[in-house]
């Protein structure tokens, strides 16, 4: 089985992300090295999706997100918890998406060209152990549906990390 190749994704969202999630799994079966499978995601991830800019992981060390890896253009290196998109998402420790990155307060713009976020934590036995990013240049990119799919996505994640 060819696990990337793209000419795969042609069911429904529906069907795209189960055979994506399925991938996921194979991809870690067997490996234990965090830093290894959050790569592996995140260009899983950035393959996957269309009409992103950029997708990765921010982990939690000493009170505060460090970027992880990660697919795109640089990026902030450290962010806050309760600042931004993704330190809410963190401290909260659930989903927050938003459709207009631009009307959210403190919004933390590493990419002028981003309109759009969805951002999930990472949380194994109740602990938080960071959150995963995904920005569009599109408002309005993620839905209900992409929420409760990338969240099952990071529940297999972080049952390998």
């Amino acid at each position: 089985m060819k696990l990337f190749n793209v000419e795969t994704y042609r069911g429904s969202r529906q069907e795209n992300y189960t055979l994506v999630k399925k991938q996921l799994a194979a991809l870690l079966e067997g490996e234990s090295n965090r830093i290894a499978n959050l790569s592996n995601a995140s260009s899983l991830l950035n393959l996957f999706l269309d009409r992103i800019n950029w997708v990765g992981f921010y982990l939690l060390e000493d009170n505060e997100l460090v970027l992880g890896p990660f697919q795109g253009l640089p990026a902030c290196v450290r962010i806050p918890l309760g600042k931004g998109v993704c330190g809410t998402s963190a401290k909260l420790m659930e989903t927050v998406r938003v459709e207009d990155v631009n009307q959210f307060p403190g919004h933390i713009a590493c990419d002028a060209a981003s309109q759009s976020e969805i951002v999930i934590p990472l949380i194994k036995d109740g602990s938080l152990i960071g959150v995963l990013d995904i920005d569009s240049p599109e408002k309005n990119r993620f839905d209900e549906l992409d929420q409760e799919q990338l969240e099952a996505f990071v529940e297999v994640l972080v049952s390998y990390i």
